[in-house]
């Protein structure tokens, strides 16, 4: 066999498949740009709908935490029978658990009344309550004291009590001056803060808060109402049990804790419809990305009928065929795709940064892209390429 003969079959690298594709591209331009356009614009919606979806995910999720989806409330057990009320240990006990970051009680003084004067009527209470508190309830919960100061329970001064949001709008007081005072069991007694709206915990909203020494001076008990605590957001659910046992280790059933908030809830669900949408969004992008790529292909075929039938007659396999149009569908695939994720990721950047949401493209989404655009792109290339491949000369050369 001589040397000429050997040359003419041996079969093609990957570099000379590599360079046939490329150059089959490079021959039609205008309708690669436009095949790879078609495939970039469905890819470049899957990553934009991915990207935008995960940052206002990212957004949402921010607002979620700084709500507090993994505070819990804990309260005498709700039931049909009559439950002793929480120990007056409550708090501290809550506060020394691994789990627990931070803690905070509220107890009812039930005799007490405030009003903005002592000449209001006494039946004019207008709903507020008076309640006794340990630790910083305002942190624990979320909330934030708009005018003021919280309750300083380290000097634990008798005569100062902090509003709450709607209780103070009922008082009339707005800001806290030198002199802003409301009257409580018979005495003035100096207001120091007003909380602003307590979104994880509305009911404290009508309340005015007490230290713990005018709070007993009113006839509280000690036994504290409600126990917030903020857990280790990654062990919300063994948190519960843990806080019923360390609160009340004999009758750890007569102790009520909150299944995490509804917060926490709608965090759940707002990931279920996200995975759902995402899913639909991106079968839908790489349908059509695959429907253009197998068109374009299989138009490129017939049009490449004369060339192929050149190519046959001077020697080449039919498997040289088939393959140089799978390489020149996966080219295309993957230019049409990195147009898609850049096109994609731009959106999404330039959304998340108008609506001030952190930026967030999950790394999954981009290689997913890619690769599920290559894929599909193979797949739709293999019947125009089997179909090149069973071209005969005889017939392609007679078109020329």
């Amino acid at each position: 066999m001589s040397a000429g003969s050997g040359t003419a079959r041996r079969t093609l690298g990957s570099a000379d498949l590599f360079r046939l594709g490329v150059f089959g591209l490079r021959t039609r331009p205008g309708r690669v740009v436009l095949s790879a356009l078609g495939i970039a614009i469905g890819i470049a919606a899957m990553i934009a709908v991915v990207g935008i979806s995960t940052s206002n995910k990212a957004a949402l999720d921010r607002v979620l935490d700084a709500l507090g989806t993994n505070v819990l409330t804990t309260t005498e057990a709700q039931g049909f029978s009559d439950v002793p009320p929480l120990p007056t240990t409550a708090v501290d006990s809550a506060r020394r658990q691994d789990v627990v970051e931070a803690a905070a009680g509220v107890g009812t003084v039930t005799d007490a009344r405030v009003y903005r004067n002592p000449f209001v009527p006494p039946t004019e209470t207008k709903g507020i309550g008076v309640m006794a508190v340990q630790g910083d309830v305002p942190g624990v919960l979320g909330g934030e004291v708009v005018s003021g100061r919280w309750i300083d329970g380290a000097t634990d001064v008798p005569a100062q009590v902090v509003l709450g949001a709607t209780a103070a709008r009922s008082l009339g007081v707005e800001e806290i001056g030198a002199d802003t005072r409301v009257w409580i069991g018979g005495q003035w007694v100096q207001v120091v803060g007003v909380l602003g709206s307590l979104a994880l915990a509305d009911d404290l909203d009508n309340q005015v808060f007490v230290p713990p020494g005018l709070a007993g001076s009113l006839g509280y008990d000690g036994h504290p109402t409600a126990v917030y605590t903020r857990v280790d957001p990654d062990r919300v659910a063994p948190a519960r049990d843990v806080l019923a046992r360390a609160i009340s280790p004999a009758h750890p059933q007569d102790v009520g804790v909150t299944r995490p908030s509804d917060a926490l809830a709608a965090k759940n669900a707002t990931d279920d419809s996200f995975t759902g949408l995402l899913v639909g969004i991106g079968g839908v992008a790489l349908l059509v990305g695959g429907i253009g790529v197998a068109n374009t292909m299989v138009i490129t075929v017939l049009e490449r009928r004369a060339e192929v039938g050149v190519r046959r007659a001077l020697g080449a396999r039919r498997r040289n065929i088939r393959d140089q149009f799978l390489v020149e569908s996966l080219l295309l695939s993957f230019l049409g795709g990195v147009a898609g994720v850049v096109i994609g990721s731009g959106v999404t950047i330039a959304f998340a940064l108008v609506q001030g949401w952190p930026v967030a493209i999950p790394l999954w989404a981009i290689a997913g892209g890619l690769g599920s655009t290559v894929l599909i792109g193979g797949v739709s290339g293999l019947y125009p390429a089997a179909r090149a491949a069973r071209i005969p000369p005889t017939s392609a050369l007679a078109a020329v």
